[in-house]
């Protein structure tokens, strides 16, 4: 873990890299099964192909690198700052995908390195998400795709549901797993109201385009549990 990372990178890490051989299946049985449909359309959102090369920041344990080899048959570079986590991503994907160690907020790629990037779960846990915005933006090609699936708070009928989901039900479940999963499943609820109450999706897109990103779209998943949010480099 690098010393430089903020408290709430820390507390990330500390949560979610032990996690790293059960991730995947319990992140999909805790999404009530979600979590696989919204990487397919993340991935789906992206224009890359054959000889071009997409960059996969908060890679994780590779699942998003691993729907881009298998929709869009591209070169795939995947990024995260959890070697153990990175560690999990080697055994799954092929011996040529490259796998770098490395923050979102200080990429170690030139400018307009990539014809593509993805990210997953990320600006919950930087302090500055504009700052980060833009540094992904840089290593990414004039008119190269970028794509980001987060949680979402529902609007509507559909919230008070999410607060009791989220509230009682996750940590309730991700007890019966582990201690492990039970601590995220405690601390997930807060972190996703506490980041859309500082950044209401209004305001998420301002950053997008100010960080010099156009064409900004986006789509509400699963009546609003998930989001995904792309657009296009300027």
């Amino acid at each position: 873990m690098a010393e430089s990372a903020s408290a709430r990178t820390r507390r990330a890490l500390e949560l979610f890299a032990p996690l790293g051989p059960t991730y995947e299946r319990y992140a999909r049985l805790l999404s009530l099964g979600q979590d696989p449909r919204w990487r397919r359309y993340l991935v789906s959102r992206i224009e890359a192909g054959p000889g071009e090369k997409v960059l996969d920041v908060a890679t994780g344990t590779g699942a998003v690198a691993e729907e881009l080899l298998r929709q869009k048959g591209c070169t795939v570079v995947g990024v995260d700052q959890s070697p153990e986590m990175l560690a999990v991503a080697r055994e799954r994907l092929p011996a040529d995908v490259e796998l770098v160690e490395a923050g979102a907020e200080d990429l170690p790629f030139d400018d307009a390195s990539f014809d593509a990037l993805t990210f997953t779960y990320l600006l919950r846990y930087v302090d500055d998400p504009a700052a980060t915005l833009s540094e992904l933006a840089r290593v990414v090609r004039a008119g190269g795709m970028v794509a980001s699936l987060e949680f979402a708070v529902p609007a509507g009928l559909w919230r008070p549901l999410w607060r009791a989901y989220v509230g009682a039900v996750l940590p309730a479940a991700g007890r019966i797993v582990s201690p492990g999963w039970h601590e995220v499943g405690r601390f997930l609820g807060g972190s996703i109201r506490g980041f859309w109450r500082g950044y209401p999706l209004e305001r998420q897109l301002a950053l997008w385009r100010a960080a010099g990103i156009d064409e900004v779209r986006h789509r509400r998943l699963s009546l609003g549990g998930g989001i995904v949010i792309w657009g296009r480099r300027a």
